[in-house]
């Protein structure tokens, strides 16, 4: 059940996530020149590849396959990333082609896929907060909520959301990580908010029925 005071709550969670999954600025960054290792990367981001690939629609049954495979494409391919954009541009450029194959893979073989999914976003909201379990109820069915208005938008417009509302990215990072120009992206977003909204009411209206 979603209440006014859960969605309020899962906000205000999102708000004090996303500050705390910025990327750390080293001194090299402070001149214009950021090296990378791969384990570096690893330690940084994991949690942002994570929720992002389910975020993205990747099935929670999936999801420890397709991070893996993220970050074998990473070790891969780290030698050449310039610092054109920023890391996690980079790394959603990479993340969101292996869940977009991942979920075309998975229309194809429904069913008993195996794995041990998780909640990438709940975890997260309760790692650190030592919440009661009530908290715990409650911080669960704000990402199953989430994570279904994700689902219901089309996959441009998610995208968009995901990196400008929940990760707290600039638009010229946004535009790097979805390879479109800044103009479109700000359209999207727009239209990303709207949906947002809408399903936020609806999901009230809901509440308010079955509350009767």
């Amino acid at each position: 059940m979603i209440t006014n005071d859960l969605v309020a709550g899962h906000l205000a969670v999102v708000t004090i996530m996303a500050a705390a999954v910025r990327e750390p600025v080293s001194i090299a960054a402070s001149v214009g020149v950021v090296e990378w290792t791969f384990a570096a990367v690893y330690k940084a981001n994991f949690a942002f590849v994570w929720r992002t690939v389910r975020r993205l629609g990747v099935a929670e049954s999936t999801v420890d396959d397709v991070v893996q495979e993220v970050f074998l494409v990473v070790h891969r391919q780290l030698p050449s990333f310039r610092g054109d954009s920023s890391i996690r541009s980079w790394l959603f450029v990479i993340a969101s082609r292996i869940a977009r194959d991942a979920r075309r893979t998975l229309r194809r073989k429904p069913g008993n896929l195996g794995g041990r999914g998780r909640v990438a976003d709940a975890l997260d909201l309760i790692a650190d907060a030592e919440p009661n379990p009530q908290e715990k109820v409650a911080a669960g069915e704000a990402v199953r909520t989430l994570h279904a208005v994700l689902d219901a938008m089309s996959e441009e417009r998610r995208e968009v959301f995901i990196l400008a509302e929940l990760e707290q990215m600039t638009v010229a990072d946004i535009a790097a990580a979805v390879q479109e120009n800044v103009n479109t992206v700000y359209s999207r977003l727009r239209a990303a908010r709207a949906d947002f909204e809408r399903a936020v009411t609806r999901a009230r209206a809901h509440d308010a029925w079955r509350m009767r």
